[in-house]
């Protein structure tokens, strides 16, 4: 398969998550604003709402391949942020057993390494560029 259309596949694969999910919290940003709030971080409806545009926006634009360098960079910290900020603690919901809160624990921490893997899809894409099936490339 050409590099191009690999590049453009990785595009695609990075974006969808932060489309999908952009939208789905501007829709409903209760989800969000609850995570949020549990991390200490003022005023969680706004943040959840801000999240959501900035997801949505910057996954399309690495989806077209527009201005492909800064949204990858954003991205990246954004993944980073999260994945330390939200991901990166034990879960202890009191009125869950031991058992559960163990588990949701291990699936936080695996949110938290996901998380940080696809900061370094999205560095590789800042360093290596959207390919030539990009708006960014068009003109050049």
């Amino acid at each position: 398969m050409p590099q191009n259309v690999v590049v453009l596949v990785g595009r695609v694969l990075l974006s969808i998550m932060f489309i999908m999910s952009g939208f789905s919290k501007l829709m409903d940003p209760s989800g969000t604003a609850q995570m949020i709030t549990g991390a200490g971080w003022p005023a969680p409806t706004a943040l959840a709402y801000l999240a959501g545009l900035f997801e949505l926006v910057s996954g399309l634009a690495v989806l077209v391949g527009f201005q492909t360098k800064i949204a990858a960079y954003l991205l990246a910290a954004f993944s980073l942020v999260t994945a330390f900020a939200f991901h990166s603690g034990a879960i202890n919901i009191p009125t869950f057993p031991p058992e559960a809160n163990g588990l949701l624990t291990v699936f936080n921490g695996l949110m938290m390494m996901k998380n940080i893997a696809i900061a370094g899809g999205f560095l590789v894409l800042a360093a290596f560029g959207p390919g030539a099936l990009s708006i960014d490339k068009r003109g050049a």
